[in-house]
């Protein structure tokens, strides 16, 4: 049975941490659970270091960029879905054992639907970026029917090793302008607007009537979603998912829903 957490806990990129605490602590505020929703900069050096104090304080909690896939490792045990993905964003622990998730994929699932919502069955997906994140949004494309999608990736060897993975849905572009030719829908999975006003495709080269999503979330819009969205296209940044990703690992945590309204009014 899961262990009920004494510490909630963010492991990773310092960026998240200016969000995810509000949405958490508001969850936490609303269910009447008097724990505080705490925020950690781990290098990867000492990440084994930090799971330990961590198991030993009994506490649970999320992981981010570039900690989801060596969290995912060192998890005694992980949920099918976690381990479709080969990526942790939600752990906790089982009679002291380390358990890990991926609450991301409901979370890339319930925006993209809402961005798109019955054209998902037949998307083309154009994704950019394999790691964990692209990961996630793979496996939530399994859910979408006849939707199928194209990656692209500056690693050639690293896209082909996820589109093997995902075969029922994915192939390689050799090139962005390959993974663009036909999409329906275009996503940026890499850290590109993160930290900076950065472009991950190119504006120019987007189909018209294509839609954007950024799994990029910020404080603000990210500047690409704003672009696209002033050029025509229908675009969300990462903020839904981000919302919805924290209500599905507060659920696992705790064993019961949060006020979902409560964590998107702790973003105004």
């Amino acid at each position: 049975m899961i262990d009920p957490p004494t510490r909630l806990v963010l492991l990773g990129h310092p960026v998240a941490h200016s969000i995810s605490p509000r949405i958490q602590n508001a969850a936490l505020r609303s269910a009447g659970i008097a724990l505080t929703y705490e925020t950690r900069d781990v290098p990867p050096e000492s990440l084994d270091a930090v799971l330990a104090e961590l198991a030993a304080d009994g506490a649970a909690g999320n992981a981010t960029i570039p900690h989801k896939e060596a969290v995912a490792a060192r998890c005694s045990r992980l949920t099918p879905l976690a381990e479709r993905v080969g990526a942790v964003n939600t752990w906790w622990h089982e009679d002291g054992r380390l358990v890990g998730d991926n609450t991301d994929v409901g979370g890339v699932d319930a925006s993209a639907r809402a961005l798109l919502g019955d054209e998902l069955s037949s998307a083309r997906v154009a994704l950019v970026g394999a790691g964990g994140s692209a990961a996630a949004m793979l496996a939530a494309s399994e859910r979408w029917g006849a939707a199928r999608v194209s990656i692209y990736n500056r690693h050639m060897d690293r896209a082909e090793r996820l589109a093997a993975r995902f075969s029922g849905v994915a192939e390689v572009a050799r090139s962005l302008s390959d993974a663009l030719r036909e999409a329906t829908l275009v996503v940026n999975a890499t850290p590109i607007g993160m930290r900076d006003d950065g472009h991950p495709v190119p504006l120019g080269l987007i189909p018209p009537g294509a839609a954007v999503f950024d799994l990029v979330y910020r404080a603000s819009e990210t500047a690409w979603v704003t672009a696209a969205r002033q050029a025509g296209h229908r675009a969300a940044d990462g903020m839904g998912m981000l919302v919805e990703q924290g209500a599905l690992a507060f659920t696992r945590w705790f064993g019961r829903e949060p006020d979902r309204a409560a964590m998107w009014r702790a973003m105004a």
